[in-house]
Parts: structure tokens; sequence; C-alpha cells
């Protein structure tokens, strides 16, 4: 039996066929869009809740956290109460804390939320401008980037335990997991600083050339740093035994996230021109981009999530652009 198609049903089934086989074939797939209703100005990071199904994005520009499910695209609440939240992670409930924590820059404090009831449990005064926030397993403390260093907060007495300071606002820092080293972005001093967790100091300081050093991410098995510049857009790849550069590739503007895909051994670099530039790594340090994702003006923060296969992108609002989070599947 012979089946004849219209032309526009034929011209319609050609091109559904073509954009599956295009979807098949790129890095990155759009999956879903969550709404952020009501969400203006900037959108900072993003942290992931595996426990509860949960996304929070630091809305900055609204004084708020929102909360999404990802899994059902939808989004959940807004909390509101915060002073320009930057930074945000989720403690692991296997710790006990079951808490959120959010850096928020106007009043430099960190809040800590119960992560079930969303109530604040405890507000610590780190300091001016606190913005990035990590989680050390290790030593199940926090640690808060502010505008004159590091601090070391421990999640169940609320205090700051530990400072490292230093000039300069701290950008963008990252933990070793093997080891008590902490590398971070400084780029009102063009430097990275490399600060010991066990002595609270500064064992090293690294050019970061050219300027405008924000994201980071590690390869610690391979001893690779990788760090976004902005003047001009480039990736930077460090060598963390000698702290020399060893290569560098071209990248989106305005690039503010970035994250290495270990299992692929990819970079999704995130910048505020409005795209998403794929590096693929060769067999040694070299990257070179296989795709360009385009996203919106303003879109420069994300979360990837290697346990879901998924990177997720902020989108704020401007123009007829709403604010909402873009789900990206991975692919081979």
């Amino acid at each position: 039996m012979t089946c004849r198609l219209g032309v526009p049903a034929a011209i319609f089934l050609i091109g559904a066929v073509a954009a599956h086989l295009a979807g098949q074939s790129q890095p990155l797939v759009l999956k879903s869009v969550i709404p952020l209703p009501n969400v203006e100005g900037r959108i900072d990071h993003l942290a992931y809740d595996a426990a509860r199904g949960r996304l929070y994005a630091a809305a900055l520009g609204s004084n708020s956290v929102e909360v999404t499910d990802p899994v059902n695209g939808i989004h959940v609440t807004s909390l509101p109460g915060f002073h320009e939240p930057q930074g945000i992670v989720v403690i692991p409930d296997s710790t006990g804390f079951n808490s959120i924590a959010v850096a928020n820059g106007n009043s430099g404090a960190l809040q800590l939320l119960d992560a079930q009831t969303y109530q604040v449990r405890r507000t610590v005064s780190v300091g001016g401008d606190a913005d990035n926030v990590r989680y050390d397993p290790a030593s199940k403390q926090l640690y808060v980037g502010y505008q004159d260093g590091l601090a070391a907060v421990d999640p169940a007495s609320g205090q700051v335990v530990q400072r490292v300071p230093f000039s300069g606002h701290a950008e963008s820092f990252q933990l070793e997991r093997n080891g008590s080293r902490i590398f971070v972005n400084v780029p009102d001093s063009a430097q990275i600083i490399v600060a010991d967790r066990k002595t609270a100091s500064v064992v090293a300081r690294w050019p970061a050339t050219p300027r405008g050093n924000y994201p980071m991410a590690l390869d610690e098995p391979t001893h690779r740093l990788f760090v976004g510049h902005r003047q001009p857009a480039m990736m930077v790849v460090y060598d963390t035994a000698s702290g020399k550069a060893v290569k560098t590739s071209p990248v989106v503007g305005d690039v503010d996230d970035l994250f290495y895909d270990s299992g692929r051994k990819r970079l999704y670099v995130i910048g505020g021109d409005g795209y998403v530039d794929v590096l693929q790594r060769d067999a040694g340090d070299g990257f070179k981009r296989t795709a360009r994702i385009g996203t919106s003006n303003g879109a420069r923060t994300g979360l990837f999530v290697p346990e879901q296969n998924r990177l997720y992108v902020a989108v704020p609002h401007r123009g007829t652009q709403f604010a909402e989070i873009r789900m990206y599947e991975t692919r081979d």
C-alpha cells in the first residue's frame, strides 16, 4: 500500500526528521524550559538538591531564591527575604545538616536554610560582597568568597572558624578533594590565588592573563585548572603543579560560568553574549570548539549536574525574553 502525503505534510515531516537528526548530532539538546515568574534583573548561581529533586536559582535582581522542579519542569515557589543572593550550595543530607546555604552580596551574610521547610536556621556574618560558596565534605565546612578573601563556616555552629585574607574580591574558586589547596580567581589583581586549607594561608600567586578571570573548573586527576577570562574572551588551561598557562582557546564573551564534563572530556562555557560554547578536549591539553548553542542575551550562569547528564542555564528577563531556566541534555 502506498501512502501519499500532501506537500505541507511532507515538508513538516522532513523538517521534523531533520530537527531530530540535528539534535542527535548536538552535544547539548534543549529538553525543557522552566519559567521563573516575576523574576527581574540578574540571576546568579544555581544549586541542585538530589535528595528532593529541586533546582535552586539565586535571583540576585529580585532578592529571592527560586525553587524549581526540573523533573516535572515546573516552578515550585519563590523564597523572599534575601539581599542580593549570589552563591548557593546544598549541603548533602548524609551530613545531617540538611541545609541550603545562600551568600548575600549586599549584606555580607551567609544564610543557612532548612532544606525541607526553607526556614532560615542561622545567619552568619561573612564579609562584604559574599559571593561563591563551596561545601568541603572532608572538613564538613562551607567556604565563602567575599571582598577580602575566603571564610570557612561551620554549618553546625554557624560560626566563621577560619579566614584566608588577601586583597581583592574572590570570584569562582575550587577545592582539591585529595589535597588541601584552594584555587581562587581574583580578577581585581589579575591573579589566581592558591591557598592552603590546613594553614589558612596563601601559598602561591599565579598571574592570570588575559585579565578578567571569573569562572573556574578543576580536573584534579590531570592537574589542570580551566579558567574563563573576559578581556579578551578566552579559556586558559593552567598546570596546577607549576601555575603555568599551557593552552588557550577563544570562547563566548562575558563568560561567567564553566563546567568540566570529565566523562566526555568537555567544557561547557556559558557567556552573557548569549551562547554556550562546547569545547572538546584532545589527547593532551588542547580544546576545540565543537558547538556553539544559542541561549539569550545576559544568560551567563548555570549548573552542570553530571549525575543527570544535564546542563542548566539561567536566562534573565531582557525585553521580550522572560526569565527562565533552560535544561539541556548532554549527548556523546
